[in-house]
């Protein structure tokens, strides 16, 4: 198998050399390393002509500490001793870099893990630093990596007006298909940052690649994603952060596994089994979270096995699951989660993740799974269409 070369590497045979003369300032998570595991902060500190003036850290933090939805404050990167400034504070206001962090700048690098996802909020952490960067007249360079879940699926509906959110900052659908340099394209053009934008490609890579393909090891972009497996899952089981379901945080497979206290897994299964999912099968499991939902209590649930990635739907397979938990623990222990999530609290957290409220209000009246989706496959097909000038990687090759 031939390894994919990401924009980092690419750019490390290139000796940096777009950079050199520059001032730099580097956004960047434990992801950002190069083919022998080096840093970018550590490469760019080494590199000849280029000054590192400043790191700045999306949720989770630069070498990725922080759990999610924590707010990240400002220190010194420990290994390059460069400041650090935070993406991911207490306020939406705090995930846009303050014009004063900018200034003495002579580009913004961006090198982050995607998993292909629209909740994933690092794609905003770049749009955001795009728009900062335009207002500056910095350009901005974004190094390409691997879309985990391929280049080709989509499925999902279009985020409304009223549920965007730093979990669906902008139209695109729950699996997009997109490398995050394409979606940089995207975003400037559609938003009209009006960022001096330049896209690193990656080598090698083909749309049909599944993160197995690549040839790559996972390095884990965020606490909750420890391997690709949990990213296949992800466009579906993380709307249960929109429930009071346990999505499997504080257990080694988040999101692969689900439950509750209440919950009774053969019946959810057999629930699960009539509606003939494609490429997934289901088991029966307990597991105790060591953190957040049900801290140290016994949940019961079911663990999601992909059999076909092929055929595999993450999230018509996510929305039946909760539409099950919903008809299972109505009036015995399900509930949708009431408090404030991502810096919005006039709108149900679940209706955020899933970009409209059709899902929720369709679940508590009862509506058969298909009409749940009714209209997605139409916004899928529409939004491959507007991404077709914006793709770096071509179809089919």
């Amino acid at each position: 198998m031939t390894r994919v070369k990401t924009g980092l590497d690419v750019w490390v045979e290139q000796g940096f050399a777009p950079l050199k003369g520059k001032r730099v300032g580097a956004i960047v998570n434990p992801t950002s390393v190069d083919s022998r595991f080096r840093h970018l902060a550590d490469l760019l500190v080494q590199a000849p002509g280029v000054k590192l003036a400043a790191l700045f850290g999306p949720e989770h933090g630069v070498r990725g500490e922080a759990q999610y939805m924590v707010a990240v404050g400002d220190a010194r990167d420990r290994r390059t001793g460069v400041p650090v400034h935070s993406l991911y504070g207490s306020t939406f206001e705090s995930l846009s870099p303050r014009p004063e962090w900018l200034e003495g700048l002579d580009a913004l690098v961006f090198d982050i893990q995607d998993v292909g996802s629209r909740y994933y909020t690092y794609v905003y952490t770049m749009a955001l630093a795009m728009k900062a960067a335009g207002k500056a007249k910095i350009p901005f360079y974004v190094l390409d990596r691997p879309n985990p879940l391929n280049g080709v699926a989509i499925e999902g509906n279009l985020v409304g007006e009223r549920y965007r959110s730093f979990v669906g900052l902008y139209p695109i659908p729950n699996r997009h298909g997109m490398t995050a340099g394409e979606l940089a394209r995207l975003f400037n053009d559609e938003q009209g940052f009006g960022c001096d934008l330049t896209v690193v490609p990656m080598e090698g890579w083909r749309r049909e690649f599944f993160w197995s393909d690549t040839g790559l090891p996972f390095i884990s972009p965020s606490p909750n994603m420890p391997t690709s497996d949990t990213a296949l899952v992800y466009p579906g089981m993380c709307q249960g952060e929109g429930t009071n379901v346990s999505e499997g945080r504080g257990t080694c497979r988040p999101f692969e596994q689900f439950g509750a206290p209440w919950v009774d897994s053969d019946a959810l299964i057999a629930r699960l089994e009539r509606e003939k999912l494609p490429g997934v099968r289901f088991r029966a499991v307990g597991f105790t979270p060591t953190f957040d939902k049900y801290k140290g209590e016994s949940c019961n649930g079911a663990f999601i096995h992909v059999t076909d990635r092929d055929s595999f739907l993450p999230l018509r397979t996510g929305i039946a699951i909760f539409q099950a938990l919903y008809e299972l623990g109505k009036g015995s222990g399900f509930a949708w989660r009431e408090d404030a999530y991502e810096f919005v609290d006039d709108v149900p957290a679940f209706d955020l993740l899933c970009g409209t409220d059709q899902v929720r209000k369709g679940i508590e009246a009862g509506w058969p799974l298909d009409r749940l989706l009714e209209g997605f496959e139409t916004q899928a097909r529409d939004f491959a269409k507007r991404r077709e000038r914006h793709l770096l990687y071509a179809l089919g090759s």
